[in-house]
């Protein structure tokens, strides 16, 4: 019997794991095909990520942008989203894995630790990413859908989002019938100021090309900032 892992070692995916955010790429993918209004998709996100990045987004204006998407393809059946999405996945976000990513999570996992990838991203979205980085453990936002596997346009339950993912986060360990305090080590991997709750929940957060604002505050408390994935580095 395995004994039971010591490290907690967790993930944000957009600008971390990833070179981008992978739902303003989805929101692109769907422009391009005509199912977005281009000029609308371009207004939001600008608007978005100015606030993202300044860490002036709220909980609400998350949720308008991220569900944007969901509620103009509400009637869409969801095989027709599915192909979509492997298209999306296929031709879009292999070419954001950053270099190492699969690599770094491959490392702590053969160290024992318990991984889990930790992301505002819908599930929808960042399943096949998690799966495709060698992830077991999703924590992400969840799309509402109605019987027939269509998205209603809304979440389910709260975004894992700033505090959210603190949240989320424990309510999950409690499942697995644990808890924060049973792991010697907290690690936290992120780039975001947005992560903040997050990276001051861990024991030891590890700042990846962090946002300007984060990179600040990083090197006031003197966190861990690196330039690549490589491991090691």
């Amino acid at each position: 019997m395995n004994p039971e892992p010591t490290e907690l070692v967790l993930f944000d995916l957009d600008g971390t794991l990833l070179d981008g955010d992978s739902e303003l790429a989805w929101t692109d993918f769907l422009a391009h095909k005509g199912l977005l209004d281009p000029a609308e998709r371009l207004r939001s996100a600008r608007a978005f990520e100015h606030a993202y990045h300044s860490g002036n987004l709220d909980e609400n204006s998350f949720l308008d942008f991220h569900l944007a998407p969901t509620r103009a393809l509400k009637h869409q059946p969801r095989s027709r989203l599915d192909t979509l999405n492997r298209e999306f996945q296929c031709k879009v976000v292999a070419g954001m894995i950053r270099p190492g990513a699969r690599a770094l999570v491959a490392h702590h996992s053969e160290a024992g630790a318990l991984l889990a990838l930790v992301t505002a991203t819908n599930s929808f979205i960042s399943g096949p990413i998690a799966r495709a980085l060698g992830f077991n453990h999703l924590i992400a936002t969840v799309l509402e859908q109605d019987g027939s596997g269509r998205f209603t346009g809304h979440c389910h339950g709260r975004p894992v989002f700033r505090a959210g993912k603190i949240e989320r986060v424990e309510h999950w360990l409690a499942a697995r019938g644990t808890h924060r305090d049973a792991f010697h080590r907290r690690v936290f991997y992120s780039d975001s100021i947005n992560d903040l709750p997050m990276l001051e929940w861990a024991t030891d957060p590890v700042v990846i090309t962090p946002d300007a604002a984060l990179a600040t505050l990083a090197e006031q408390r003197r966190w861990p900032t690196l330039t690549s994935l490589a491991v090691g580095r």
